[in-house]
């Protein structure tokens, strides 16, 4: 049985190699059809015509022949795979005890037997087996092996790998993108865009109205212009532990347990960062943006303008409101958010409690006495979907158009292990990073609703960043005054009093890296340079900036009263 599994895998690298080539090959052609696109529109002579035409005839033939290959190719990979499934899953089998009755095993192998029944239970788990299918195909690419073999070396000697770490190959970036979706409810809802720099996409602008005029009168010209929304990319990651008994495992369940670790890992993250996402070190969240009062600013000068949407888009219902009351309210306030430029329904987010209590206030008694309820997975009356998301607090529904939501995907998914790893009994832990940024591209499509008197709000609390902290001071010395409160690197405020008419003002980072600016009334002055203060009140402000991300500062104020 096991010969019988290798000639498989031999055949699946075989038959996956030829799809790949003619994957590429399918790419040259879509660069052809571009060249081709381009050459008709320039070709002017007959004879330049005749060429572009034939040339257009072999591109037709060549992309037919390729598409039928490829086609013919996937299935027998498909076919292969599904054969290589049912073979381990056979070699995996626990043996019939009656079948084949065995003396008992000697004592000292208790633990290898509790070992493999460990195994078998986390074969039985559906999402690990459905992973391990997909990362099966792809284990005998030299970049694949490698990957596992540096894991699996990191694992064996308890080490940590230091700088950039593992990059996970490519072929795997496809799987981890379809697992995140088992894991994060929102990502298949919301518009993913792959790119690999800072990217821009354009939005249209108020949508003019067309003119009616005669059949054959000329037609006016529309007034139609398009913004742009740009995006970076903020790197999410966590820390994951991967049995040690895998080690034991195939490369394939090693691949497999490693890949749905970071895809609940991203997933999380990436359904929190949608609707909360403070728009620093992560993307900007649909809450956050409704509940912003004024405008950010935007370096793009092609982007849409700032509305504050604090008052129309973020709704409160009374206390006490219930029943066909309750309904009402949430139908009237779900109409706050516009569905122009979207191509599909709204969508609703809410915790358990306030999705039950919904369920509660939707029930009704039919003429034959039946009780029923017109929730069932969806908004009553309005119609959407409902996504029961437990981080949202209790009475709050944020929803609307989720295809208006940008989230930037890039590649460079990274697995490696922390610098500080700490091994666990039995278990190491590793670190999977991914890169991306977001925001609601149409604002006004989103809306979020409160219950039962709450307003919502934007606040929401992130696992902490404690590997990158935020840019702070550790000391600030202003000659000899006496700060109030007394100096800490988490208070931003402050007030002294000074008597003499100049004072050495010295800051110092946290961070080395950090930069300090300081500046006195509004004038800049030097880091460990003198301050002149004028009579009565003086603005001190003292402005941290990480080193690695402009956009993260923290300002420290401090007020001194020149007597």
């Amino acid at each position: 049985m096991a010969l019988r599994a290798l000639m498989l895998k031999k055949k699946i690298t075989e038959k996956q190699k030829q799809l790949d080539e003619l994957r590429a090959t399918a790419e040259a052609l879509t660069v052809r059809e571009t060249e081709l696109e381009t050459a008709i529109n320039e070709a002017e002579t007959d004879e330049e015509k005749a060429t572009v035409e034939e040339a257009v005839t072999a591109y037709e033939s060549e992309k037919e022949e390729n598409d039928k290959q490829t086609a013919q190719a996937q299935a027998e990979l498909n076919t292969l795979n599904d054969e290589l499934e049912a073979v381990e899953a056979k070699q995996a089998a626990p043996v019939d005890p009656e079948a084949a009755p065995q003396a008992a095993a000697p004592e000292a192998a208790a633990p290898e037997s509790r070992k493999e029944n460990a195994k078998m239970d986390v074969r039985k788990n559906a999402k690990f087996a459905d992973m391990r299918a997909k990362v099966a195909p792809y284990i005998e690419r030299e970049d694949v092996k490698s990957f596992l073999n540096t894991a699996r070396a990191c694992m064996v000697e308890k080490r940590a790998l230091t700088g950039t770490g593992v990059l996970i190959p490519e072929v795997f970036l496809g799987v981890l993108r379809e697992n995140v979706v088992e894991y994060s409810k929102l990502y298949s809802r919301v518009y993913v865009r792959q790119l690999a720099g800072e990217g821009r996409m354009a939005v249209a602008g108020t949508i003019p109205e067309a003119v009616w005029t005669e059949m054959c009168a000329k037609l006016n010209e529309l007034d139609l212009g398009f913004n742009s929304v740009e995006v970076g990319g903020w790197k999410v990651g966590g820390y994951f532990a991967v049995c040690n008994a895998t080690l034991e495992d195939s490369e394939v369940d090693l691949a497999a347990e490693i890949m749905v670790a970071l895809a609940q890992s991203i997933g999380i993250a990436l359904d929190k960062a949608i609707l909360y996402g403070t728009g620093t070190r992560m993307p900007l969240g649909i809450v956050a943006r409704l509940a912003q009062t004024a405008d950010p600013g935007s370096a793009d000068p092609n982007a849409r303008p700032w509305v504050d949407l604090h008052t129309s888009n973020i709704k409160t219902i009374a206390a006490g409101t219930t029943g066909t009351a309750l309904l009402t309210e949430i139908t009237l306030a779900s109409g706050a958010a516009k569905s122009s430029y979207s191509r599909g329904a709204k969508v609703w987010c809410m915790n358990e409690t306030t999705y039950t209590a919904l369920i509660a206030n939707a029930i009704a008694v039919t003429a034959a006495g039946a009780i029923v309820s017109g929730v069932n997975g969806t908004m009553p009356v309005v119609g959407g979907d409902v996504i029961v998301l437990n981080f949202i607090p209790d009475n709050v529904i944020i929803g609307g158009y989720m295809d208006l939501y940008l989230l930037a995907e890039r590649g460079g998914a990274r697995f490696n292990t922390s610098d500080q790893a700490f091994f666990l009994a039995d278990q190491t832990v590793f670190k999977g990073t991914a890169r991306y940024d977001g925001q609601p591209v149409i604002p006004e499509a989103f809306v979020a609703i409160g219950l039962n008197g709450v307003t919502p709000s934007a606040a929401m609390t992130f696992a902490p960043d404690t590997a990158n902290p935020a840019p702070t001071l550790s000391a600030l010395n202003i000659g000899g005054l006496a700060l109030s409160p007394a100096f800490d690197p988490d208070t931003t405020t402050y007030t002294a009093t000074a008597t003499a008419a100049t004072n050495k003002i010295n800051a110092t980072a946290a961070d080395a890296g950090d930069t300090v600016a300081i500046t006195v009334n509004g004038t800049a002055i030097a880091n460990g340079g003198t301050a002149t203060w004028i009579t009565g009140s003086n603005t001190v402000a003292v402005t941290v900036t990480d080193g690695s991300d402009a956009s993260a500062v923290k300002v420290y104020t401090v007020t001194v009263t020149k007597s």
